[in-house]
Formats: C-alpha cells, sequence, structure tokens
C-alpha cells in the first residue's frame, strides 16, 4: 500500500542552505558521487544524497546508488530512508537535509551535497516553500479527469489558473502540475507567486556549487555503458524482488527511468535487448533535461572533465576553487 511520508514538522518554508555546504552536481552517469567521496576525504567533510530515487530501500543498481564500499570511503547521508512503496515529496527531503547540515556544523564537518535531481537542488540552493498540505480528494479528482480528458486538458487547465507554473512545469510532469492546482485551489494563490522569493541568486563566485562538465558523446558513451552494466550487475532480478515483495511501487519510484521501462518489460514479457535501448535513450535524454536546468542556476561553476576520469585530481581542484570563508 502507498503512503505519503509526512514532515515531521510544518514549517512556513524552507530557507537555501547554499551557504552551508559544498554541493557537485551534473548530468547522470558524469562521475560526481566518485568525486564527492574523494572530496570527502580531503576535507573530512560528509556526503549528503542529492538523488530523489536513492532515497528508496532496495532500489540500489539502477539508482547507481553509492556501494558498500563508497559508503566506507565515506559518511553517506539520505540514502535508503523509505520504502519503494511511499511517496516521499521535496518538503520530505528537504526537512531531513537541513537536519543533517546542521549535525555536520555542530561537530565542525562540511557537508557536501551530490546529486542531479533538479528540484532537490532547487531547494538546495534557493530554498523551498512546501505550500498546503495534500488534498488527497482534490488530486484523486484531478487525477480522474487526467484519465477522461488527456495531459493536454490538464495543462490548459493549469495555464488558465497559474500560467507562470505552466511555462515552469515539463508538459509530462502531471504530478507537478496537479500539485501547482492544488495549491492555487486551497489558498487562492498560484503558486508561482508563492514561491516568488526563490528566485534570488547568489553569485557564482560567492558559491561552493560545482558542475562536472562533459563533452556531450564522451557523456553518452558513459551513461551507455552505466545501462550494460546495471544489467550485468542484476537489475532485472532487482526489479522482480520488487514487484515480488511489494507489488505495487509509489508513483515516484515506479516512473523513475530504468525501473519504468523494466517494470513494463516485465508485466508485457517484452524484448529485453530493446528495453535495454529504452533506457540507455531515455537516461541520455534525462541528461538533456539535467544540463537545461544546471543553465538556469547562475551559482553553478563548471569543472570540465574528460576520460579518463580522475575523481582524485577533479576533488582537488574543486577544493582549490572553494570560498573558504562559506565552509561550515
Amino acid at each position: 500500500m502507498t503512503e505519503r511520508i509526512k514532515l515531521k514538522s510544518e514549517p512556513t518554508t524552507f530557507p537555501p542552505l547554499v551557504d552551508r555546504a559544498i554541493v557537485i552536481t551534473g548530468p547522470t552517469a558524469s562521475g560526481k558521487s566518485s568525486v564527492a567521496i574523494e572530496l570527502a576525504r580531503i576535507t573530512g567533510g560528509e556526503v549528503l544524497s542529492l538523488d530523489s530515487i536513492a532515497v528508496y530501500r532496495e532500489m540500489d543498481i539502477g539508482s547507481a546508488k553509492p556501494t558498500r564500499q563508497d559508503r566506507d570511503k565515506a559518511p553517506h547521508h539520505l540514502i535508503d530512508l523509505v520504502d519503494p512503496t511511499d511517496e516521499f515529496s521535496v518538503a520530505c527531503y528537504l526537512e531531513s537535509a537541513h537536519a543533517i547540515v546542521d549535525q555536520l556544523a555542530a561537530r565542525g564537518k562540511p557537508a557536501i551535497f551530490v546529486g542531479g535531481t533538479p528540484m532537490f537542488l532547487k531547494g538546495v540552493l534557493r530554498g523551498f516553500d512546501p505550500g498546503p498540505a495534500a488534498d488527497e480528494a482534490f488530486r484523486q479528482a484531478v487525477e480522474e479527469d487526467v484519465k477522461q480528458y488527456g495531459v493536454a486538458a490538464l495543462r490548459k487547465r493549469l495555464q488558465q489558473v497559474d500560467p507562470l507554473a505552466a511555462h515552469r512545469i515539463d508538459p509530462g510532469d502531471v504530478r507537478r502540475m496537479i500539485r501547482a492546482l492544488e495549491v492555487a485551489y486551497q489558498t487562492g494563490k498560484p503558486l508561482s507567486h508563492r514561491q516568488l522569493q526563490f528566485d534570488e541568486v547568489c553569485d557564482a563566485s560567492r558559491c561552493n556549487v560545482f558542475r562536472l562538465g562533459w563533452d556531450r558523446k564522451q557523456l553518452h558513451e558513459r551513461i551507455n555503458r552505466r545501462v550494460q552494466q546495471m544489467f550485468e550487475r542484476g537489475f532485472v532480478d532487482e526489479v522482480n524482488a520488487l514487484i515480488s515483495k511489494h507489488g505495487k511501487l509509489s508513483r515516484t519510484a515506479a516512473q523513475a527511468v530504468g525501473y519504468r521501462e523494466l517494470l513494463d518489460y516485465l508485466a508485457q514479457q517484452g524484448d529485453l535487448d530493446k528495453t535495454k535501448e529504452e533506457i540507455a535513450a531515455h537516461t541520455r535524454q534525462m541528461a538533456r533535461r539535467q544540463e537545461t536546468w544546471f543553465r538556469s542556476f547562475k551559482e553553478i561553476r563548471t569543472v570540465e572533465v574528460a576520460e579518463p576520469l580522475d575523481p582524485q585530481a577533479i576533488a582537488l581542484q574543486i577544493h582549490s576553487l572553494l570560498v573558504k570563508r562559506e565552509l561550515p
């Protein structure tokens, strides 16, 4: 049974964490996790995942979750927080992230965020307004409308209620469009107007936020290799075990790239080679979307990288660029 994880408290807003942490981001398969581990070893810091799928237990291979060996090299946080049947929001993530950053600051340890989930990243860089609590009856009613009239009708409805949110939200992101409608319905104020305060930007020269920049061809080759390695490590068995144990996954977990395609394959007994190709193609598309997001964040400085990737050398380069006065 799907359960929505609730906040332990109900803050009005979550302030930015950009002045209290180091952030390493980049598209999927860019090698950012290995760089973050090396940077943690250099600085004595600890790693905080910025990945919306790594929060789920038992979803290890498809999320490229840090291995036990990785976690032995440097302490990791914000992984394996909830079951695959749970819904886990940006607000829940930020509540946990703020608590960990506070704990690390009390111990004099730098917090090193690493990952590429755009909404998690935006919450860390610019803060977040969680808005009112979920209205399940409203959501179910809108979801029924989507089934009957389609996603285009949902988008048109949002354009009428909150045109700025409709412009910002990906046309296929049904969940976020419903949330924008829900907030307007509950508060009488468009979600985009509530979040204008989070458009304030910290100058990149004053932030410790770094993106690993790859040549697109090399990045695509890395993505293709990662997908192949996922299957070699037992990705099919992992998803079969999830289905056997839990039946139905939460919407967020089931829609993750890789898991979504493999769930369809197992349900329809499709062509495995074709499924692998679809996962690789969809992962490359996701990387392009991530890069578009990164360009919108003026806080980010790019560190160019290339094959063969040397995580320690890149970590040392980033360490030399850190704004020391802004470290915890």
